[in-house]
This record gives C-alpha cells, structure tokens and sequence, in this order.
C-alpha cells in the first residue's frame, strides 16, 4: 500500500473502476487485426483463381500490408502520444473499416495490393495505441501484466477466429466476404470506446517532427523492399539503390533523434538492455514464424486437400496454446525469470519449426495439431513477457513511442518473414519439373504458384492433371520444409540471444527517470 501512496496521480486513476470494460473494448481493436491477417492466409487460394496474380504479386498482396504498417507504426505512437491515443485509435479504427470494404470489393491484384496498402496506413494508426493505452489504465505492474496477457491472448483468439470464420464464409460466399467481418466489429468499438476509453496523451509533447515522419517511413520501406527482392531476385541496382537509401535514412532519422528536443522517438530507450533485448526477440521470434503461418494454410488446403473451414479448424491448437500461454505468462515469469519463460518460449517454437520441415504430403494431422500447439505455447509466453518489459521500461508519457516500437518490431518481422522465408518456398517452388508432355502453357500458369497449379490442371486429362498437381505438391512441400529449417535456425538463435540479453530483467524493474 505504501508504493501505491507514493505515486503522484491520485486513486481513481490507479483503480479506475471502468478500466476492465476499457480493456475489453481496446481488445477488439487487436482482435480486428489479427483477424483480418489470419483470413487472408485462408482466401489465398480463391483470391488467386480469381485476381490472377503472379507468384510476385501474391507476395506483394501478403506482405505490403506489413511494409505500409511497420513504416508508419512509430511516426503514429508518436502522434498518438501527442494528439491523444483515444482519438487515434477511434479514428484507425474507423479507417480500418472503411478500407476493409476495398478489399472486399478489389477486383485486380493491383487493386488488391493498393487496397491493403491502405489497410497498413489505417493499421498504423490503430494498433500503437493499444498497448499505450494498456500502460496508462493499468498502474499496478501485477494487473497490467494480467491485461497484457488478456491483450495477447485475444490476439491469439483472433488468429483462431480468424480461420474459422473466414473459413465458413469461404465455402458459403465470396474471398471478398472475409474482409467484411472488420465491419460490425469496428462498429463496436467505435460505439463503446467513445464512452468507456480514458483519454491520455502526453502532457509536454512538443512538436511532431515531419521530417522524421518522412524518414523513417523511407527508410523502413527501402531496407524491407531490397531485403523482399534480393531474397526473390537476387542483386541489381535498383536493390542496391532501395536498400543503401533506406539504411542512409534510418541512419539519418536516427541522428535527428538524438538533436531534438522532442523526438518522434526518444533512442535513449534502448540503451536500456531489457527493452533491447525484448525487441529483438519480437522481431526475430515473428520473422521466423510469419513465413510458415502465411503459407500453412495453403499447404493444408491444396496438398492435404481440406476444405477452408477444416483447414481453419486444424490451426486451432496454435490459438489454444497461445491464449492458455498467454494468460499464464506474468505469473510464471515472476515465478521464474523473464530470461526463463522467454527463452523457453522460443527455444520452444524453434524445436517445433525443426520438425515442421519433417512435414510432409501425407503426415497425419495429430503431429502437425500438436506442433501447432507447442508453437502457440512458445509464442504465448514469449510475445506477453517482452511486450511486458517494453511497456514497463518507460514512463507512461513515452507509452505511445514505446508501443510502437514494439508493434514495428512485430510487423517489421512479419514483412521480413514472408518477404525472406516465402521468397524461399516460391523459389524451391518455381523450380518443379512440369511432367512430360504438359503444354508449354499450362506448365507457365502451375509455376506461378501451387493455386495456379491446381487451377490450370483442370485442362488436362485426368492422368496428366494428377502427375502435374502431385509434382508442384511435392515441390511446395520441399520448400515449406527449408523455410522452416531456417525459421527453427533463427528461433533458436534468438534463444539464446535473449538469454544473455535478459539477464537480471524482471516484469516489476524499469528504467529509473529522474
């Protein structure tokens, strides 16, 4: 009681009674995300029937939304932070709505990749304040925790909603229909936040640096396009260009911060090796398992044959994991060691990456649901537990920035994952050997991609469409397992990264301010 007499801010905004109906709205706003990254995994197959696009463009239309979103994500903590979080997560979510209907209603694949473009643009806006908000309602580190692990563990049963649902709208209606979902749920949260959500923002902000806007966004954009294309296409100079003028901007922004008086983002905070360490966990945690997630789905659908709802079902258990995981993280962590539960965590979904590789056309779903499980139990504890150090390591002034910071680490792995990681199975894909006899023609559409496969071996005799399908199958199987080689590599890399990055780091300790 006599830690809670010394904060500065008076009992009802420590214990505001609205504070855990506040937090079931602001976790609408996470559950509207992952759904709508969890169904386009599910409508890829259809999309691609429909919109034709290229191998490079379906890429594109996965990973663009991520691109657009980590380039923004810390210039919209920092407006957050300045202008209200409130405000900035009414209004994303109003955008995040409003874009959805594009989506459901593109009927190209440049149209599509534009549209979740501006997807990632209302994105950037809703989620930093999320977790910003989060830091300001909860002032107790025991009950933030536990919000934390609620947070996360929605955005897990988003994962889980998202296949399920998607799933029964795709064998009753249109891919578009997946996108219309964000709508009633938008809806909701707009309707209650404006009622139930505290308004916080920074009381000495200063101004907002749009040069700093501009450069960070450039730079994030240069580096994660010459990464994509390097992986996909190998070196040229538009690469070289994309990838030397993104690091020259970052390496600028990052100057600038230190110049001014009131940064976009305050750099001093990773000098603090807790909130190092969790970000990079972040990144690489989601870099590793993004590539597999975005073409999970696929495989289950057209190697094993499922329908959409089956498949989304069969993904349950990583949901189930991560919710359980989540819930239980700031407990256990306490218990432990943050270093314990968050190495555990990933060295945990690395060993489960290493036998996804073993994986293949005809391996019986009990395996792959209980792989799916250990990685939902990995991630739950790892993502709680570090988003928990980042938001407890800074003054809940800076909550916006650092949430950001955390939210780009995440988005800025999910780009680099599908970027790298699909790069690789579309790589071992293209190159399948078409069964002899296969028209030069239908060969061409199978190697843009395994949905082109399927769809293009309708014009063959059966026997021919059989060996064409059972080739590109074989194919996307080979290259799903190196992806997850590499994945399991970078996971258990990282493992140990943070074990040395964490030493010493507990949920309750951050950085002492003056």
């Amino acid at each position: 009681m006599s830690s809670m007499e010394q904060q500065p801010e008076p009992a009802p905004e420590l214990y505001r009674p609205g504070r855990w109906i506040a937090l079931s709205v602001l976790v609408l706003a996470v559950l509207l995300v992952a759904v709508d990254a969890t169904v386009l995994g599910l409508a890829t197959p259809f999309l691609s029937e429909d919109l034709e696009p290229t191998a490079t463009q379906l890429l594109w239309i996965g990973d663009i939304y991520s691109f657009v979103i980590a380039g923004l994500l810390v210039s919209m903590g920092s407006l957050g932070d300045r202008i209200g979080r409130k405000k900035l997560l009414l209004c994303g979510a109003t955008a995040f709505g409003a874009v959805s209907v594009l989506n459901a209603y593109a009927n190209s694949a440049e149209m599509m990749i534009l549209a979740r473009a501006l997807l990632g643009v209302a994105g950037a806006t809703l989620m930093p304040s999320t977790l910003a908000l989060i830091r300001n309602l909860f002032h107790d580190p025991r009950e933030r925790s536990l919000a934390i692990g609620i947070w996360g563990a929605m955005a897990s049963a988003g994962a889980a909603v998202g296949p399920v649902v998607g799933g029964f709208l795709l064998e009753h209606f249109w891919w578009g229909s997946v996108f219309l979902i964000n709508l009633p749920v938008m809806a909701v949260l707009v309707v209650v936040g404006i009622k139930m959500i505290p308004e916080s923002k920074n009381p000495a902000p200063g101004p907002w640096d749009v040069a700093s806007v501009g450069l960070s966004l450039v730079g994030i954009i240069g580096v994660v396009y010459a990464i994509k294309e390097l992986a996909a296409h190998g070196v040229s100079w538009e690469v070289a260009l994309s990838g030397v003028g993104g690091a020259l901007a970052l390496v600028w922004f990052v100057r600038r911060q230190f110049r001014l008086p009131a940064p976009l983002l305050d750099m001093r905070l990773f000098h603090h090796r807790g909130f190092s360490g969790a970000v990079l966990a972040d990144l690489l945690t989601i870099l590793g398992l993004s590539g597999l997630v975005f073409f999970l789905s696929q495989f289950l659908q057209l190697v094993q044959g499922r329908g959409p709802l089956e498949a989304g079902l069969a993904e349950l258990p990583a949901a189930i994991g991560a919710v359980t995981a989540g819930l239980l993280a700031g407990t256990t962590a306490r218990r432990f060691s943050v270093r314990v539960v968050v190495t555990g965590g990933l060295g945990a979904i690395g060993l489960a990456l290493a036998a996804v590789a073993a994986v293949h056309k005809d391996t019986a779903y009990p395996l792959i649901g209980a792989l799916l499980l250990v990685v939902g139990v990995g991630a739950g504890f790892a993502f709680t537990v570090t988003s928990d150090v980042i938001l407890s390591s800074v003054p809940k002034e800076h909550a916006g920035s650092a949430s950001a910071v955390s939210e780009t680490a995440y988005e800025l792995g999910a780009a680099l994952g599908i970027a790298l990681l699909g790069s690789i199975v579309t790589s071992v894909y293209q190159d399948f050997t078409a069964p002899a006899g296969t028209p030069p023609d239908v060969a061409s559409a199978a190697h843009e991609s395994l949905g082109g496969a399927v769809e293009a071996s309708a014009a063959l005799p059966e026997h021919q469409a059989t060996d064409l399908v059972s080739a590109a199958q074989d194919a996307f199987v080979h290259g799903l397992g190196l992806a997850s080689s590499i994945g399991a590599a970078v996971l258990l890399a990282t493992a140990v990264a943070a074990w040395f990055l964490l030493r010493g780091q507990e949920l309750e300790e951050g950085i002492v301010h003056d």
